[in-house]
């Protein structure tokens, strides 16, 4: 879809040099143009503005594109860092060594930061992809807290799973995180730390 609006500009660059070349090699064509200056000037006029307008809208929807690409990674990078602390409090919880209030709040944090996040995540099939892979740690935590529930003393599922599912949410992550600076990235790894303590 996107090589249709260069291959439009390439077309109307044809266009107006196979005129071109046509007016200088064929001495008809030229007294053709030059008898009828209004129809050469609206012609020359509608190519020039033509190309300009399509190579000008090509470039702007590459700006765009990219910025988008950016917005993407930084949404999977805090829906990461999110995943990760849901994760550990839920882990916590599991072994013993935290409570049910944090545990319940990093996986509510999670599933809205999850919801809120998927618009941006889904038109893009790398992004969609790891939307998929965080949809299924939410619902891996969700099961394991609803089981905690009901049998307080055991659990379906052990927290390695959890941990795994963690782990595979940022490898899925990692072609979208490319897109960031070493930088940014490093600043949103801090945030999530930071929200720990």
């Amino acid at each position: 879809m996107r090589f249709l609006g260069w291959l439009a500009a390439v077309l109307a660059t044809l266009i107006a040099a196979a005129l071109v070349a046509g007016e200088l090699t064929n001495a008809g064509q030229r007294r053709w143009w030059a008898s009828r200056p209004l129809t050469t000037d609206t012609v020359s006029g509608l190519l020039v503005l033509l190309i300009t307008i399509l190579v000008v809208n090509q470039l702007l929807i590459r700006r765009q594109n990219r910025q988008r690409g950016h917005a993407v990674a930084a949404q999977a990078a805090i829906l990461g860092a999110q995943a990760a602390r849901a994760v550990r409090t839920v882990s916590a919880l599991l072994n013993g060594s935290g409570g049910r209030d944090a545990a319940d709040d990093g996986f509510r944090t999670f599933m809205m930061m999850l919801l809120t996040g998927a618009p941006v995540l889904i038109d893009d099939p790398v992004a969609r992809h790891f939307l998929e892979q965080a949809q299924y740690l939410g619902g891996l935590m969700a099961r394991t807290l609803a089981a905690i529930d009901k049998a307080p003393n055991s659990s379906p599922v052990p927290a390695s799973a959890l941990t795994d599912a963690a782990q595979q949410l940022q490898s899925v992550a990692a072609p979208l995180l490319q897109q960031l600076s070493p930088d940014m990235r490093n600043a949103i790894t801090r945030i999530g730390q930071t929200a720990d303590e």
